[in-house]
This record gives structure tokens, sequence and C-alpha cells, in this order.
């Protein structure tokens, strides 16, 4: 695709008129339809204001692609991941998590995964269903990770969730409460410390921190995938050497590790 395609299709993906991207950039939306029509490309310095507005790297507007490829917002479909949570959960009498399964699946009703159509219960399913994979079958984390958002993301207490106190506990350090720029590092430096000092809420978190990666590209803005990697590295190889400590989550220490840092790399070459 040509530089005017390009801008085109990340613009109509952002959902920005032409005339809404030329007041950011400081032009005439004449100037953003001639730039769209290959009739003129922007100076430099418009490029670089139409990187940032359009919240894409200049690579992106710049390079002439030649072939698009089709994703997916998700692999699985999430009622047949929780008709698979709920079968493990009576095979291995689980109670917390066959109460957990449905109370998260109301709990998340209505609620979609950032820039996505995608149900918001899909998160919370595939932690579950990584964990399972990895014959993690422990009810009280498998039940915390389906009700690790409901707190913080769904208006629930703790003391309303349907499961015994061992795994409320594990939601509890889960959770933490909104942030400023100005608090955000005191905030999350106490919420990880927290983690820290329990090995499940660790192992929980990087699974969800999994999870994550894997939807940020298309989730969050290109700030918030910084912020993310930057994240990532201070505070999750201390998890993963919690998780490593722990002796039955020996396997899945290596996998976590191993898909943490794959992600990692990956994004860092493409930004």
């Amino acid at each position: 695709m040509s530089i005017g395609r390009n801008i085109k299709s990340v613009r109509e993906e952002r959902a920005l008129t032409q005339e809404q991207v030329a007041e950011a950039v400081g032009v005439s939306f004449q100037a953003v339809s001639s730039w769209e029509r290959d009739e003129y490309r922007p100076d430099t310095d418009k490029l670089i204001k139409l990187a940032e507005v359009l919240d894409v790297s200049i690579s992106a507007i710049a390079e002439e692609k030649h072939g698009t490829f089709k994703t997916k917002e998700v692999i699985y479909n999430w009622e047949h991941m929780k008709t698979y949570v709920k079968t493990t959960a009576r095979n291995f009498k689980m109670p917390n998590t066959l109460k957990a399964v449905d109370y998260a699946v109301e709990a998340h009703e209505g609620q979609k995964r950032k820039r996505s159509h995608t149900p918001y219960i899909y998160h919370p399913l595939n932690l579950a269903c990584h964990a399972l994979a990895m014959n993690i079958v422990e009810d009280d984390v498998i039940a915390a990770c389906l009700l690790h958002d409901v707190v913080e993301d769904c208006g629930r207490t703790l003391d309303e969730l349907p499961v015994d106190d061992d795994t409320k506990e594990l939601v509890r350090l889960l959770t933490h409460g909104d942030t400023t720029d100005e608090n955000r590092e005191e905030v999350m430096d106490a919420y990880y410390a927290e983690i820290l000092k329990n090995p499940k809420a660790a192992l929980i978190k990087c699974l969800d921190r999994c999870h994550n990666l894997t939807t940020m590209s298309w989730g969050l803005s290109r700030e918030r995938v910084y912020r993310m990697i930057k994240e990532t590295e201070e505070y999750y190889p201390k998890l993963i050497k919690s998780i490593k400590a722990t002796t039955e989550y020996n396997n899945a220490y290596w996998l976590l590790q191993y898909q943490i840092e794959s992600m990692l790399d990956i994004y860092k070459r493409l930004m």
C-alpha cells in the first residue's frame, strides 16, 4: 500500500475524519485529502506529527506495504472455554471454581476488551485455561484467575465473592486502585511488593501479563505499549523468580518466562 493508503487506513481504523486529523496536525483537511490520494506527500515534520496523532510508528505510514494479513482478536470461543473450565472443575472437585465461573460471566457481562468487540470474559477464562493447560488444578488459583478483575473493574466487593477466604485473598492481592501520573510509581511498587509475597498471586499475575501482552498490539496506544514493556521488565523478573522457587510451579515458571520474554522481544523489534 502507498503512503496515502496507509494514512487513510490508519485514520479510518482510529475512526477519525480528515478534518479531525487536519486540525490535530495543523493543516487543512484538503492537505490530508491530497496525502490520502497520493497527490502530495507530507513533509518530514508533518509526517512526524501525523504519526503522533494516529498513534503509530512513522514506518507504519511511510513504508510501502506489499500485502496485508488477516488477524484475529480471539482464538477460542469464550463459551467453549467456560465449558472446559466447568467440566474440569467438576472432575477435580473444585467448588470455588464452579461458583467463580458463572459469577465472573455475570459480573463482566456487556464489557469488552479495549479497542475490540471481544467480550471481556474471554480474558479471565484465558487465564484459567492457561493455568489448567500447565496442569495447575488448584481450586483457589483457578477461581482467582476467573475473579481477578471483578473488584477492580465491576464494582464488586471482596465480601460479595462466592468463594472461600483463600481465594478472596488472592483477588485482593491482584486488585489495585486507580493511579495518576503523580502516584503511579508508588502505587505499583506497593502493589507488586504485596504480590511478590504470595507465589500463587505471582503466578496469576504472570498469567495475566502473558495474555495482556498478546493483545496489547490492538488494545493499547503506543504510549501504553511502551509503558507496559517498561513495567514488565521492572517487576516481572522478581515474580518469575518467586514462581521458580515454588517446587510445584517449576514447569509453569519456565513456560511463563519464555512467553513473557518472547513477547517483549517481538514488541521491541516492531517498535
